[in-house]
């Protein structure tokens, strides 16, 4: 059960890094505000680091939604590729604060906490209740 409590945030959040890489790659609108990143009022989500930045959303998708399903199917490698999503994540969402959606927010957040329990001592007690 505390496994689902986990898979769920998981392979949701990484669903939702794919509108990075649809509001960089495309017209459509992802949810994303029409602001530049926080390093130079020149660079938007279209531009091309925006695109670079694009590429970088779909990884971190992938990753952290092939560590849900790794969690689902007790794969070592969940956690590995939990903690790369987790800092790709947020290699893309800092940078757009000022345009990322609100639930982004709440992503970064999980993604600290995600970093805490498993890049930190606290690992082998989480792991413990998540196998």
């Amino acid at each position: 059960m505390l496994r689902l409590i986990l898979v769920i945030p998981l392979i949701g959040h990484g669903l939702a890094h794919i509108s990075g890489f649809v509001a960089s790659w495309t017209n459509n609108d992802a949810g994303f505000a029409p602001r530049p990143w926080i390093f130079s009022s020149r660079v938007s989500l279209g531009s091309p680091l925006g695109k670079v930045f694009g590429l970088v959303w779909l990884a971190a998708s992938a990753s952290l939604t092939a560590s849900g399903v790794g969690l689902i199917l007790q794969q070592h490698w969940w956690v590995t590729a939990a903690l790369l999503g987790s800092i790709l994540s947020l290699v893309v969402i800092l940078p757009w604060w000022n345009s990322v959606p609100p639930g982004a927010r709440i992503g970064a957040a999980f993604d600290v906490v995600l970093l805490l329990l498993l890049a930190t001592p606290l690992k082998e007690t989480a792991l413990r209740y998540l196998v």
